[in-house]
């Protein structure tokens, strides 16, 4: 057969031409694995480390807002993973314990053992990543006035660290804020307005007052 030989030639050069496109592949496909197990790496290193430090930081805040008199150690609060080799396969559990509380799922609190909780992981998260400011509306809406009072607390400890705006219909947010927004309707426009009153000129005068009065004191 005078024409086996071109045909051997020809399959000949098909094959090397399938291998060599195969090993291209092959090498193709072994980059790509390694960029993707770096990538990889490097995410689930950088979850963890968050995680791990809005872990820690939860601890404290949760046990900070819900320590008083009667409860001094406070309560306790954590996150645990599904999947703690691979985060991203499972999910997340946020756990709160309430002080002298067993434990129970989340959904069990009440309203406002939920903000607590809800709160503390929002000022945990913003301790890993700080935001410029926050805006809360209503969040005290299920809050009694001890833990009203233990969220303005801890606001007002952070407040060199971030502006917080808080949309809130509690006397007590009113009393302990720098500074008052309130928008009223003006009948002559028929139109809302705007009315701003701060706050911390009054607590210097107050503070000057104080001091007068102890000097006064004192020369007499």
């Amino acid at each position: 057969n005078m024409k086996a030989s071109d045909a051997f030639n020809t399959m000949t050069e098909m094959v090397k031409e399938t291998v060599d496109d195969f090993n291209t592949a092959k090498e193709e496909g072994r980059k790509a694995n390694e960029v993707f197990n770096k990538v990889r790496k490097a995410r689930s290193h950088k979850f963890n480390t968050a995680f791990k430090q809005i872990d820690a930081a939860l601890k404290i805040i949760y046990t900070d807002m819900t320590k008083s008199s009667k409860h001094p150690l406070g309560g306790n609060a954590y996150l645990s993973l599904d999947d703690a080799d691979e985060p991203y396969r499972g999910g997340m559990k946020f756990n709160a314990m309430p002080p002298m509380k067993r434990f129970r799922d989340m959904e069990q609190l009440s309203g406002g053992e939920k903000t607590v909780a809800a709160l503390s992981l929002l000022f945990a998260i913003h301790s890993h990543r700080p935001a410029p400011f926050f805006i809360m509306d209503e969040v005290d809406a299920a809050l009694d006035n001890v833990n009203v009072l233990k969220v303005c607390n801890y606001i007002r400890q952070r407040s060199d660290d971030f502006q917080c705006i808080v949309i809130s219909l509690k006397d007590m947010f009113y009393e302990r804020s720098e500074s008052l927004i309130g928008i009223c309707r003006d009948v002559s426009s028929n139109s809302s307005r705007t009315l701003t009153l701060d706050l911390t000129k009054f607590d210097r005068k107050s503070e000057g007052q104080k001091r007068s009065r102890v000097g006064g004191e004192d020369a007499a």
